[in-house]
């Protein structure tokens, strides 16, 4: 057995205990007997590798789920609900603009994350140190679907600030190289906002920095009906993108190949630094630089073992992202999309149907809407019928409005004017992309409804997604097998048959 698969077996076994503990209580005198049995096992058994590796897997899997309870148990364990706070803290993370008002993640000098709402036009960034005054209260969850308290649980904010008091003190004790790239950021993108109007300008934001808060409710409810909140999101998709045009930069500018991968790699770190590193930038990072590698070196069909190492790894750092963050779930699932159905593509369609680079992102995005259908369904209880045409229409102009965009960002910082022939051309892509997605969200068939899709649902969809491909993969192996038999076959005559001359 290779040292890869190996690793994957172990792999999977840390993501499974990790799983076990996220959705069941796990008893911990269990786990403990089932370490130190399988322990003994190994010491015993240490000859038969079989055995050994079982055992190892089930070691894995009982620290996977130690880990996820330790993270669990953290939660309450400050006990701060309802009282009054008054103290110094730092704004630990840029502010995020949602509706009306800023959400502002500070710590305290003890290293306890709070959430406080604040002025939308208040003038503060990462980094500020600020008095604060204001009441504790742990979050609450307002619907049943939705769990609020651990969706910033999962952030390690336990605690909200109600009535909140605060004073900038003057001081910032933020990281200055990143205070810097967050500078530039944010200079980009109020070059936009000043040359394009909205609702374009707030799709351009989104197109190159991520999200879609900016954008009109209507537009981001018809984005989301029409499946393409994800070219509005930090995705694996926009950072391949971002990667590919610095990949060309590389070159242009005199690297080789190889040394234009790496500027890719590190302009993707810069990306993800610039935008906060968010959980899901630094995803997109990750799962954006194994499609990246995966490509370079004409193994996008084989990365399926990249793909578990980089899940477990950030289950690691943070094992509450399994549940309680549904970008890990669409990121991780639509990454093992475009991996396992790349092959079916490859064989059976793009070599006989040539439609050049359109229909092959079309299909590659229908390979991740496959395995992510199923998630949005449980969790949004709505399902896209018109995915695929939208996704068609829009796609192929992505990438020249994400580069019209940074280009005409990047005018501004050298003479705003600059910017305005830019803008111009920016906008008829950006134009384009908003008419298109509001005329598809209109049509009565567009999305559906879906109530009754629960966990067996789920449970059954992919049971059948992956026995379907496991069956493809015997087919295709027996295949190899009986080309590889007859080509030996056809040897074997043909020696047989210059011999008897």
């Amino acid at each position: 057995m290779t040292k890869s698969r190996i690793f994957l077996i172990l792999s999977l076994s840390f993501i499974t205990g990790v799983f076990g503990r996220s959705f069941f209580e796990i008893n911990l005198v269990s786990l403990y007997f089932f370490a130190l049995a399988a322990v003994i096992i190994i010491v015993v058994f240490y000859k038969n590798k079989i055995i050994a590796l079982v055992s190892f897997g089930a070691i894995f899997f009982v620290f996977g789920a130690w880990l996820t309870n330790g993270k669990l148990g953290n939660i309450d364990i400050q006990n701060l609900d309802g009282k009054h706070f008054s103290g110094k803290v730092l704004v630990s993370k840029e502010p995020q603009i949602k509706d009306k008002y800023r959400n502002i993640e500070v710590k305290t000098e003890g290293g306890v994350k709070i959430l406080v709402n604040a002025n939308l036009y208040e003038n503060l960034e990462y980094g500020d140190e600020l008095n604060l005054e204001c009441k504790l209260k742990v979050p609450e969850n307002k619907t049943e679907d939705f769990d609020y308290k651990m969706y910033l649980a999962k952030d390690g904010i336990f605690y909200l600030c109600q009535n909140a008091n605060y004073q900038k003190t003057g001081e910032n004790r933020g990281n200055k190289i990143y205070l810097s790239v967050l500078n530039l950021k944010n200079k980009l993108s109020g070059n936009i906002s000043k040359t394009i109007p909205e609702p374009e300008a707030a799709l351009a934001n989104g197109l190159i920095f991520g999200g879609s808060s900016q954008l009109p409710k209507d537009v981001a409810e018809n984005f989301s009906k029409t499946g393409l909140s994800h070219i509005v999101a930090v995705s694996g998709f926009n950072v391949t993108i971002i990667a590919e045009y610095l990949i060309i930069l590389g070159i242009f500018l005199g690297l080789w190949r190889k040394q234009a991968f790496w500027f890719a790699i590190t302009g993707i770190f810069v990306f993800v630094l610039a935008v906060g590193f968010p959980s899901s930038a630094i995803r997109a990072g990750v799962m954006g630089s194994l499609l990246l590698w995966a490509m370079k070196n004409g193994r996008l069909a084989n990365s399926f073992n990249a793909i578990i190492f980089a899940a477990a790894a950030m289950l690691f750092l943070n094992p509450l992202l399994l549940r309680w963050d549904i970008g890990f779930q669409l990121s991780f699932l639509a990454s093992l999309g475009i991996v396992e159905l790349s092959p079916f593509w490859e064989k059976f369609v793009f070599k006989k149907i040539k439609f050049g680079g359109i229909f092959e992102n079309v299909l590659l995005t229908l390979s991740a809407t496959v395995f992510v259908l199923p998630i949005l369904m449980y969790n949004f209880h709505i399902a896209s019928i018109i995915s695929l045409l939208a996704n068609f229409l829009v796609l192929s102009v992505i990438p020249l409005s994400m580069l019209l965009v940074f280009l005409t960002s990047l005018a501004g910082l050298i003479w705003q004017p600059l910017a305005l022939p830019f803008a111009w051309i920016t906008f008829l892509p950006l134009k384009y992309i908003i008419e298109i997605v509001n005329y598809l969200a209109k049509m009565e068939w567009s999305s559906v409804e879906v109530n009754n899709f629960g966990v067996g649902w789920l449970i059954f969809w992919y049971l059948m997604l992956f026995s379907i491909i496991f069956m493809m993969k015997i087919r295709e192996r027996k295949v190899k097998i009986l080309e590889l038999t007859a080509e030996k076959e056809f040897r074997r005559e043909y020696w047989d048959n210059k011999m008897l001359r």
